[in-house]
């Protein structure tokens, strides 16, 4: 009985971080959707040290066509990328966004552009361009799109 009670009570504690968790790896499995808009922002980036200001500059469909299960739209406003959660996102996030600024070096152009997840810092040397309008709830960001210490890990 006293066994019971000990796995009762660890599974009580446990259970509240659960589904935090899964809301977070979908984010994680989600937002690999942006991969394929990077490259055209990066090359811009490369070619003219200027980055796209939407999606028609960067070569791209419109946002609201950039879809996945759990992803809404996928807008590139001023080089960074805005990823709208909706469709079957948890409710949650549902109209949340997270965004992935791209970190440059300004005047080595050289230098691959480094993707900066939400509240994250850019690496050493490197500036994020574009506005963070990250506003998914930090219990549910992974931890390298969080401010702090544990930021400059590569984003999902």
């Amino acid at each position: 009985m006293v066994v019971i009670a000990i796995i009762v009570v660890l599974a009580l504690i446990a259970l509240p971080g659960v589904p935090d968790k899964l809301i977070r790896d979908r984010i994680v499995e989600s937002v690999k959707l942006a991969d394929i808009v990077k490259p055209p922002i990066a090359a811009a980036w490369a070619a003219t040290g200027k980055l796209p200001v939407n999606n028609a500059a960067a070569g791209l469909p419109v946002a609201d066509k950039i879809v996945n299960e759990y992803i809404s739209s996928v807008a590139v406003e001023s080089g960074a990328i805005q990823v709208t959660f909706g469709n079957r996102a948890n409710v949650a996030i549902q109209g949340k966004v997270l965004s992935l600024r791209p970190g440059v070096v300004e005047d080595a152009r050289i230098v691959p552009v480094s993707w900066v997840c939400g509240h994250a810092e850019p690496p050493n040397k490197m500036t994020a361009r574009g506005l963070d309008k990250t506003d998914v709830p930090v219990r549910f960001l992974p931890l390298n799109c969080r401010a702090g210490p544990t930021a400059s890990a590569p984003p999902p």
